[in-house]
């Protein structure tokens, strides 16, 4: 889990997002009051829902981010988080502990620890797979 995790809030607008993506190396930011976890931004989020629907750098990230977060409690095992990520089709699952973000896994984390490296196989399979079949 990385625990260093760059976030937004409500103030910053989509070309913020985007330059922060771009420092960071990161596609996925979260969204955070504090630090309770509102949402998340992807860059696909900056494409699909900003820039294909004609929203300029800055349109605030709430008319571009996803609210509807998937995440899990920081005592969950790094074999239910990879069936999670498998189930719900996600690449990066931010942990939460009461309401607070406190970090962030993801398939990348799964595939660095060699004893799960199956589990986080079997989760890109399964998310590849199901990206594949919306196309």
């Amino acid at each position: 889990m990385t625990t260093d995790v760059s976030t937004v809030t409500l103030l910053d607008n989509v070309y913020e997002v985007a330059v922060k993506m771009k420092k960071e190396d990161t596609g996925f930011i979260p969204v955070v009051e504090g630090k309770k976890l509102i949402g998340v931004i992807t860059d696909r989020d900056l494409v699909i829902r900003g820039f294909a629907e004609k929203h300029e750098g800055s349109t605030a990230i709430k008319v571009v981010m996803s609210d509807k977060v998937v995440s899990v409690p920081p005592d969950m095992t790094v074999d239910e988080a990879a069936k999670v990520m498998a189930k719900e089709q996600i690449r990066r699952l931010p942990v939460v502990e009461n309401g607070e973000l406190v970090g962030i896994v993801s398939i990348g984390d799964l595939a660095v620890r060699t004893i799960f490296e199956n589990e986080a196989g079997e989760a890109l399979s399964v998310i590849s797979e199901k990206e594949t079949q919306k196309v």
